[in-house]
């Protein structure tokens, strides 16, 4: 299984809009400096997660993105999903031809879809922020 530059862009961005979240928009040019994106490539994902509901947008001067939501109440899963489509692993797509081998792998297969599933979606916005946090406070002991 690949996750696509979009999937991982998706989930840089919507992490940037949660680390930073102040009340204000985040404008898009200030995401794109700050992740090293390219602005226009941000708008095309923003614009599926806008749509799905993940982002909301303020036009005008001060104009930009923030979260429609809490952070807690995004999974790394779902946004994938989101703007990926399901998280199937390549080879499982491919054999379908019903032999007993196939059988067998597609059945590895599913299992290891289950279990990235589970994996993704028991991880939100919330706890990579938390990791974030943690990599950037420094703790000083005496």
């Amino acid at each position: 299984m690949l996750i696509s530059s979009r999937g991982q862009y998706a989930i840089r961005i919507l992490l940037d809009l949660a680390i930073h979240e102040n009340g204000e928009a985040i404008n898009v040019k200030t995401i794109a400096e700050r992740q090293e994106l390219s602005e226009k490539y941000m708008e095309q994902i923003l614009s599926v997660l806008q749509k799905a509901g993940f982002v909301i947008s303020t036009r005008g001067y001060h104009g930009g993105y923030h979260l429609s939501g809490r952070p807690e109440n995004y999974s790394v899963g779902k946004i994938l999903r989101t703007v990926d489509g399901p998280l199937i692993p390549a080879s499982q797509q491919a054999d379908t031809s019903g032999k007993p081998v196939d059988m067998v792998v597609n059945e590895l297969w599913g299992d290891l879809q289950e279990k990235i599933e589970k994996t993704l979606d028991g991880v939100t916005l919330l706890d990579l922020m938390n990791s974030y946090n943690d990599k950037i406070c420094f703790n000083y002991m005496i």
